[in-house]
């Protein structure tokens, strides 16, 4: 992993991969750039980081068995996912087994309520919150309307978030532990990655601006760099670096935060890995998130994270009505716009509006790339052999 002489037998380090989908297929990708090789642990066989790695271990990402497999025969050991036991992550990390981010880390970020009360102590500004165990009409009347109300556990992609704007709302609530949020009128949604290494250097990538599906909650454009002034680009870096600082993290991170009408920045919610928000810097950056995640957790130098050109990210959702084997439907009317990349994850199925890749329009222009990736949207889907029952 590291050497006084600087010299590495081949290959430079096993990497183990908590995880096998997309975020751990093009994390298998930037390793094998860098010389190293990975072994995936997934439930499902020939997961997309497995197809890429050509090593795989089928098990939960709960079954102590599986993580002690894939942790023992690794240098170190990450994770593309956050539904993991993290008692039985810890106890290989106090038997010397090196995981980053830490198992003290993922168990403090997969519980919402403790990630924000650990920010909170921090002193990161965030929204408004409050727990509620058994979600009760008078509970949410006593926080106050609008808020929103997050699942402690479990959610991603959308799910697990229901926003509520009045009483009325009430019956749509999530019947489970949670927490209860301020709801925060943002002028805009952003996200910053940051990488931090074992020595605790970090670097920060620019801001990037967030468009989300509003019936989904999830991201739908992301336009790189910002459409904010520099002084707001520069607090926002710096806000994202003292989060990941105050969680003394290894790794990168996704900051996603709230930029209100007056100016002010809030943390909306940290995921300690590889994220949607980055998948740009492939194409955009001079070292793009992946491999700075693994220069992180290698104890490599990091990388320079300029952005070389602005980009447009767009999501490739699977098409509503479709399920089973993905039909790609206007790939080449898609690729023969300039500047396109096209990524397509490998996934077996399809179904609505699940992730199946994403594709990203380079440009020197930030307006002109974001009115590429809507031709792109209007021409490219993922549909299925099947419809939708």
């Amino acid at each position: 992993m590291t050497a006084s002489d600087d010299h590495y037998p081949y290959p430079v380090a096993h990497l183990g991969i908590i995880g096998g989908g997309q975020l751990g297929r093009m994390l298998v990708a930037a390793a094998k750039r860098i010389g190293c090789t990975c072994t995936v642990l997934d439930p499902y066989p020939n997961s997309p980081a497995g197809q890429l790695s050509g090593q795989q271990i089928v098990g939960t990402y709960h079954d102590p068995v599986a993580l002690r497999e894939l942790v023992s025969a690794c240098d170190v050991t990450t994770f593309d996912i956050e539904d993991i036991d993290t008692d039985a992550l810890g106890a290989l990390a106090a038997a010397g087994h090196r995981i980053y981010p830490c198992p003290g880390l993922l168990a403090d970020i997969q519980d919402k309520l403790r990630q924000k009360q650990v920010l909170a102590q921090a002193g990161i500004p965030s929204a408004d919150f409050a727990p509620i165990d058994r979600p009760d009409a008078a509970g949410f009347a006593a926080f106050g309307y609008p808020l929103v109300q997050k699942a402690r556990r479990g959610g991603y992609d959308g799910r697990g978030v229901q926003v509520m704007r009045s009483a009325a709302d009430f019956d749509q609530h999530l019947p489970v532990p949670s927490l209860l949020e301020r709801f925060v009128p943002a002028r805009l949604e952003l996200a910053v990655m940051v990488a931090r290494g074992q020595d605790g250097a970090t670097v920060a990538y620019p801001p990037v601006e967030m468009c989300m599906r509003p019936a989904e909650n999830i991201l739908d454009i992301l336009l790189a760099p910002a459409r904010v002034d520099a002084e707001t680009a520069a607090e926002a870096c710096r806000l994202a670096v003292d989060t990941v600082e105050a969680l003394a993290g290894v790794g990168i991170f996704g900051i996603e935060m709230f930029l209100t009408e007056p100016g002010e920045l809030l943390v909306n919610e940290v995921a300690p890995r590889t994220h949607n928000s980055g998948h740009y810097t492939i194409e955009a950056c001079v070292t793009d998130q992946f491999e700075q995640h693994l220069r992180a957790i290698a104890g490599l130098p990091l990388g320079v994270t300029d952005l070389l050109r602005p980009a447009a990210m767009l999501n490739l959702l699977g098409e509503p009505g479709f399920r089973g084997r993905p039909v790609i439907c206007g790939l080449r009317a898609a690729l023969a716009i300039p500047g396109v990349s096209v990524h397509l994850y490998g996934k077996a199925e399809t179904r609505t509006h699940r992730k199946m890749g994403h594709v990203t329009v380079l440009d020197a222009d930030i307006e002109q790339a974001q009115a590429k990736a809507e031709h792109v949207r209007a021409v490219l889907s993922i549909a299925g052999e099947d419809p939708s029952a």
